[in-house]
């Protein structure tokens, strides 16, 4: 077994502003694992809400000794050695656990849904991102998003009103909202009743992340289904939402990677809750390796690549909005002929 990195910089249509950041840019750490004349790709896209940064991801990578992943084909054991030696880095972790997908997928000869079970018709149309921004920004955002049947709106500063006005200007397509914890409690109960004649489908992390107590109460004044994000990580998180949020949003970069993700979704349901699949800022290693799950969800907001004008993978599609998977051997990916050539496409091994 052998481990390559290289961090891409993922360069974005539009600034993508949320509630508490605004970025031109976001980094990716790119992982190549090569067993058996086979390679499986990987990908690391961490976040700072979660005290991950690209450098810390690529510091935990390259310090990982990669005969903690052998056998590659034993990958529950393989993802929790790699757990242990990884530490708290998620985003790194979920990079050698869709890598070692992928190199699975390809030494059995099927697409990594098909190892699944899950059948590629089932997965659900996509939501397409409109982060904060002046009116004028966010009109181009929309008409760049004629095709996808579904918008998310990303709120919580005070131009909310402005911004949904903007979008209700153009279209009537339903719309799920986040607010990345950028509610109080009295504002979100504002904002929920108006939203509610808004053809608002959900609304992701009213409150902050802690605040479970308040999600619970907002839960009982409002009918439009609310969505835990930062809330939730892992699947022990999980059973105490239940009661307060009717779903959850999962990421394969906070939870650390497709099996996790598996379990989450299964606590989940246990708990009687639904399931939206989403991302981070990702290249297309990470957004179709989170799609070849998407058949489990009840929604998707996998978009990440869709949002960046420099994507270093080819993989999922959509048409119309809904996701199209592909039908290769593990996740499917190719590299783009300018990044597989390129020195930082192809590090040397360690």
């Amino acid at each position: 077994m052998k481990i390559s990195i290289a961090r891409a910089r993922l360069e974005l249509r539009h600034t993508f502003r949320i509630a508490r950041s605004a970025d031109e840019f976001r980094e990716s750490i790119i992982v190549r694992l090569e067993d058996g004349g086979l390679e499986g790709f990987g990908e690391a896209a961490p976040s700072p809400r979660y005290g991950q940064s690209a450098e810390s991801a690529e510091r935990a990578l390259a310090s990982l000794d990669a005969s903690l992943l052998e056998p590659a084909d034993r990958v529950e054991e393989a993802v929790a050695r790699a757990a242990g030696a990884l530490g708290g880095e998620r985003a790194a972790l979920a990079a050698i656990d869709i890598a070692l997908h992928d190199l699975l997928g390809k030494r059995l000869g099927v697409p990594l849904y098909a190892h699944l079970g899950l059948d590629p018709e089932r997965a659900p149309v996509t939501s397409y991102t409109i982060g904060i921004d002046t009116p004028e920004i966010v009109a181009a955002k929309i008409r760049e998003a004629d095709r996808f049947p579904v918008l998310k709106i990303k709120m919580g500063l005070e131009n909310d009103r402005e911004i949904m006005e903007t979008v209700r200007a153009l279209t009537d397509r339903p719309v799920r909202v986040d607010a990345n914890e950028g509610w109080s409690r009295d504002e979100a109960i504002e904002k929920l009743r108006w939203l509610e004649g808004q053809n608002v489908e959900l609304v992701e992390q009213p409150l902050p992340a802690a605040d479970i107590d308040g999600v619970r109460r907002l839960a009982e004044r409002t009918s439009i289904p609310l969505f835990a994000d930062e809330s939730v990580r892992v699947a022990g998180d999980i059973p105490k939402l239940a009661g307060a949020f009717h779903g959850i949003n999962i990421k394969l970069m906070k939870c650390g990677g497709i099996r996790e993700a598996l379990r989450m979704i299964h606590t989940a349901r246990a708990c009687g809750m639904q399931v939206m699949l989403g991302c981070m800022i990702e290249s297309s290693i990470g957004i179709t390796a989170a799609a070849h799950l998407s058949p489990l969800a009840d929604c998707a907001d996998l978009d990440g690549n869709i949002l960046i004008r420099n994507d270093p993978a080819a993989g999922v599609t959509t048409r119309n909005g809904k996701l199209v998977l592909p039908g290769g051997p593990g996740l499917g990916v190719t590299l783009r002929e300018a990044w597989a050539a390129s020195d930082p496409g192809r590090p040397p091994a360690r």
